[in-house]
């Protein structure tokens, strides 16, 4: 077998068509190839969330966990499986939890950026919970909560007298409202951040695969692989469509909701982070911060992503976004995205 960095595109595409690659990847030991990088904080993601006395759905649950919650990780061990990719749990106090339900978070407090770069400046959450309001006053009302790792467009900074505080004022292109939030809980991204990575890769050698059935986004420059994360799709009555796509439209900070359609499940996401859509009903890779649950189908359509992952795919392809422009749209173009499953 060969090893990890070995396996060209063809190889890959070949094991994905015969429905091997779960195989191949097992043998390779590809989830400790990609793992994530170790978190010293987790955020509890709905409530309930149990805390057992071992890695096990089946051991002793010693207490639950309410929504939102800051949890300290003590270590990662492996036990029961949550899905078919993922046998992680977290060491918290004197238990386990399982990673999954878990949003990997860290506490970065900022100093505070008063000059943007442009008319308006991307920034990103830095901590794992933070409250907005609705005028930029401590005592103000509460507007919408941000979550770690979440993206927002900052329209101005704001310097409070009467009280000494200091704001992003950020703005919600969906709501057409603007917010505040301490500039310590927020990250101004620089603008070569957003720079497009491999420039010189001809655009024609860039190509994204994705397998439903792994759960799995590989992207590769020619034969060469240059990234892989496992995902979530979307789950049973919002498939993730298969067939060839390209990532013609893309935006670093969407409001995703689909409050107004006669549906069930509502959601209301503000600061998706690093969209990058390939299909024109909505599709797209994207980062997100409601669930750790990669490798289980639970999306409304989109391929979710860890936020990094996120931001590879969207700095990588086509078309490149300018940094003060909130979406992008160029029918035609983008980064060729290959959809297949061997369920299907």
């Amino acid at each position: 077998m060969k090893s990890f960095n070995q396996l060209s595109r063809r190889d890959f595409l070949k094991l994905s068509a015969a429905g091997a690659l779960g195989l191949a990847l097992a043998e390779l030991r590809f989830d400790r190839v990609f793992a994530a990088p170790p978190s010293t904080q987790g955020r509890i993601t709905w409530s309930g969330i149990p805390l057992y006395d071992a890695p096990s759905f089946n051991a002793k649950k010693v207490r639950v966990f309410g929504r939102d919650q800051v949890i300290d990780l003590a270590g990662e061990v492996e036990g029961d499986e949550g899905n078919p990719y993922n046998k992680a749990w977290y060491k918290v106090d004197n238990g386990y939890t399982y990673s999954g339900w878990i949003q990997p978070v860290e506490t970065k407090y900022q100093k505070t950026n008063f000059e943007l770069s442009a008319v308006w400046q991307l920034g990103e959450i830095t901590v794992p919970v933070s409250e907005t309001r609705i005028s930029p006053y401590v005592y103000a009302k509460n507007g919408y909560r941000l979550y770690y790792g979440s993206t927002h467009w900052v329209k101005a900074v704001v310097v409070t007298r009467e009280e000494k505080s200091i704001w992003y004022e950020i703005y919600d292109t969906h709501l057409r409202v603007s917010f505040y939030v301490p500039t310590y809980n927020m990250r101004l991204i620089p603008d070569d951040e957003l720079a497009l990575l491999s420039p010189d890769v001809p655009d024609a050698e860039k190509n994204i695969h994705v397998d439903l059935t792994e759960q799995l986004v590989t992207a590769f420059e020619g034969e060469t692989m240059v990234f892989s994360s496992r995902c979530s799709s979307g789950a049973k009555g919002t498939r993730t469509p298969a067939g060839d796509f390209s990532t013609y439209h893309k935006g670093p900070s969407i409001h995703m909701t689909n409050q107004g359609d006669a549906v069930n499940n509502i959601y209301d996401l503000p600061g998706v982070p690093w969209c990058s859509f390939f299909s024109g009903d909505g599709a797209a890779f994207h980062g997100t911060y409601w669930h750790n649950d990669y490798g289980r189908p639970r999306s409304h359509g989109c391929v979710n992503l860890p936020s990094e992952a996120a931001k590879f795919i969207y700095c990588w392809t086509r078309p490149k976004v300018p940094v003060d422009t909130d979406y992008l749209h160029l029918p035609g173009q983008g980064t060729r995205v290959q959809i297949v499953s061997s369920n299907s």
